[in-house]
C-alpha cells in the first residue's frame, strides 16, 4: 500500500493563488471553472488542492499544511528568488507572504508561507530525531525568544510575540549578549512589520542595524541577519510594479 495526503485548500478566486504557485516554481497541473473551481499545483513530490468560494475571507483563514522536505534551504531560497522575480520583493507582510527560515524548538528548521487565499503552508526539515517542544530555557532573553519564535513563527500570532519581545528589551536590570540583542530586535521589526506598525518596525530596524557583531557573532546569528537585510528592503506590495 502507498497512501498519498492530499490537502484542499479554499480560496476566494484561483488566479491570484494560482499565479503565486507558478511564481514559487509549481506547474498547475489541473484546472476547472465549473461546476466548481477548482485547480491543483504540483512541484516536485508537493501536491496542493484548491477550491475557490466567494463567501470566504483570505485574512480570517486558519487553514494551513505541513509540508517537509531533506533540502529546506534549498526550497527557501528557491522561493524567494521566484517570488522576487515575481513580485519585485520578497512579501514579508499582508497576503502572500513568506515568513523567515528558522531553527525551532521542537527540532524543525522551518519557513512559514501564506498564500493569497490565506492558506499557511508550514515547509521544514527535521534536524533531531526528537520533535517534540524543548523545555523554555531559564535565561531571560533566552527564555523570551523561545516563546517568542513559536508564536511568531509557528503559531503565526505576531501580537503574542511582539508583548514577549516588548517585556525583554525593557528589562532593565539585565543586558542581553550582542547576538541575543540582534535577534530581539529583528523579531521586534518582522512582528511589527505583520501587524502595520510601520513607526516601531523602522525603529526596531535601526537598532538592530547598530549592534555590533564579532565575526564570530555574525556566523552565529547568520539566519537573523539574513531576515534583517530581507526588512530593511524597500517596502513594494505585490502588483505595484
Amino acid at each position: 500500500m502507498a497512501e498519498t495526503t492530499i490537502p484542499i485548500l479554499p480560496c476566494r478566486t484561483l488566479a491570484p493563488v494560482l499565479d503565486f504557485y507558478t511564481a514559487l516554481g509549481f506547474e498547475v497541473t489541473f484546472q476547472q471553472k465549473s461546476p466548481n473551481p477548482f485547480a491543483v499545483v504540483e512541484r516536485g513530490g508537493v501536491q496542493l488542492q484548491f477550491f475557490a468560494m466567494k463567501r470566504y475571507e483570505p485574512a480570517e483563514s486558519y487553514s494551513t499544511c505541513y509540508v517537509t522536505t531533506d533540502e529546506v534551504d534549498v526550497l527557501y531560497a528557491a522561493f524567494r528568488a521566484g517570488l522576487k522575480a515575481a513580485y519585485g520583493r520578497v512579501p514579508t507582510r499582508g497576503l502572500p507572504r513568506l515568513g523567515p527560515l528558522k531553527d525551532m524548538s521542537y527540532g524543525m528548521r522551518q519557513f512559514l508561507m501564506t498564500d493569497p487565499g490565506g492558506n499557511c503552508v508550514r515547509v521544514g526539515q527535521p534536524i533531531s530525531d526528537d520533535l517534540r517542544h524543548r523545555p523554555a530555557p531559564e535565561e531571560t532573553f533566552a527564555r523570551a525568544l523561545h516563546h517568542a519564535v513559536n508564536f511568531a513563527d509557528s503559531k503565526d500570532d505576531p501580537s503574542a510575540a511582539a508583548k514577549i519581545l516588548d517585556r525583554a528589551l525593557a528589562t532593565e536590570d539585565e543586558r542581553p549578549t550582542p547576538v541575543q540583542l540582534l535577534r530581539l530586535l529583528t523579531m521586534r521589526a518582522d512582528v511589527a512589520g505583520r501587524l502595520d506598525d510601520e513607526a516601531t518596525a523602522a525603529d526596531a530596524l535601526e537598532r538592530a542595524a547598530a549592534v555590533p557583531l564579532t565575526e564570530a557573532e555574525r556566523a552565529e546569528a547568520a539566519d537573523d541577519l539574513a531576515r534583517l537585510a530581507e526588512l530593511a528592503e524597500p517596502a513594494e506590495l505585490p502588483g505595484e510594479r
